[in-house]
């Protein structure tokens, strides 16, 4: 069987790539870039970042089938498209997203990707993430922040995974039991537009 037989919900971030492909997600102008290993522009100050980006965080979040996942930062939907791929149909993932029309445009894209159980919302200005759905088994943040946001950190399960970037590196936290600190790893230097 092809990566591209593959059932969603197999946790294989690979064969998510293959049958989530980025172009469907760009501007139609960036289109042709799409296999390209950079970040593209998708408008709004925003991009869609590079595949190997994407692929590491992915990896490092170790999404499994049926979780409850929230993506921050959407942009386009194709990471929201992507986490919704590797949990299946039986999981969900809530995509969010400041910039109006990115979000609504987001939503378009991920919709057309047949994923019923994913969705982009547009993010609540001065909130962030979705605490009306939390919390979530995993969380990417696709956008920097200055430090861990406690907002989004209280919307994790025990047990949970973040990965995100803070301050120019990127950082898996795994969320400790109630009253526990999390346990954060480096993971390298990575560049994103900031998170407002």
């Amino acid at each position: 069987m092809s990566r591209s037989e593959v059932e969603p919900g197999v946790g294989d971030v690979a064969a998510a790539m293959t049958a989530v492909p980025r172009g469907a997600f760009l501007p139609r102008p960036q289109r042709r870039f799409a296999a390209v290993d950079l970040a593209l522009p998708i408008g709004h100050h925003q991009t869609c970042s590079q595949p190997s980006t994407v692929r590491s965080m992915l990896e490092q979040l170790d999404v499994r089938t049926g979780q409850h996942v929230l993506d921050v930062g959407a942009g386009s939907g194709w990471t929201t498209a992507l986490l919704a791929w590797l949990v299946g149909p039986s999981g969900t993932v809530v995509g969010v997203e400041l910039e109006p029309e990115l979000a609504q445009w987001g939503a378009g894209n991920v919709a057309a990707a047949g994923l019923s159980w994913a969705r982009v919302e547009r993010a609540t200005p001065g909130r962030l993430g979705w605490p009306r759905e939390a919390p979530y088994d995993r969380i990417l943040v696709s956008a920097e922040a200055g430090a861990v946001p406690p907002e989004l950190e209280h919307q994790l399960a025990p047990g949970g995974v973040m990965v995100l970037p803070v301050a120019g590196r990127l950082l898996r936290l795994r969320a400790g039991a109630p009253g526990e600190d999390p346990e954060v790893t480096g993971l390298g230097q990575y560049l994103f537009v900031p998170l407002r």
